[in-house]
């Protein structure tokens, strides 16, 4: 299913990925990306997924008008995200709404963009786990088409700079 990856070929750039969710840690990945990106010379593509809901027959008028909102939302979401890389980076990421099952969205987003050369995930640095998204990746680590970089969601915009 993955495609080769192009990122250092000629006429290519290395991109990092960043999944721009509701966590309080996405911060620290976007960040980590957009240092990344100014030190290898390449770009940030910022993603957003919105899983869709089940919805019967009947409320489908409903359904339409959630799904909006839910792009709304995203749009919103990627519009900070993006702000806090150009500031970080000055640089302007690529932006991706997905709609569907969250690792089916990121496996497609990498198959489709060879210039993808990593993901870069944030953990939460809280009892109650590292996140929805590290806890799934997890699981499917061993055989993930690029490395995945997890940065702790305590580190400091200092901290990350020393190893970006």
């Amino acid at each position: 299913m993955t495609s080769k990856r192009l990122c250092f070929e000629p006429g290519h750039k290395p991109k990092c990925l960043v999944i721009v969710d509701d966590t309080a840690e996405w911060d620290r990945a976007v960040y980590y990306a957009s240092r990344w990106a100014i030190r290898a010379g390449g770009g940030v593509v910022m993603l957003r997924i919105i899983e869709p809901e089940q919805q019967s027959q009947e409320w489908l008028g409903v359904a339409d008008i959630m799904r909006a909102e839910a792009h709304e939302a995203a749009e919103a979401a990627l519009d900070r995200a993006a702000g806090r890389a150009n500031g970080i980076a000055a640089i302007t990421p690529e932006r991706v709404i997905r709609e569907g099952a969250a690792m089916e969205q990121l496996l497609a987003v990498i198959d489709e963009d060879p210039d993808i050369a990593m993901l870069v995930l944030a953990a939460n640095p809280g009892a109650e786990g590292p996140g929805p998204l590290v806890a799934l990746l997890a699981h499917a680590l061993g055989t993930f088409p690029v490395p995945v970089t997890v940065i702790s969601g305590a580190l400091s915009d200092q901290s990350v700079d020393s190893l970006s």
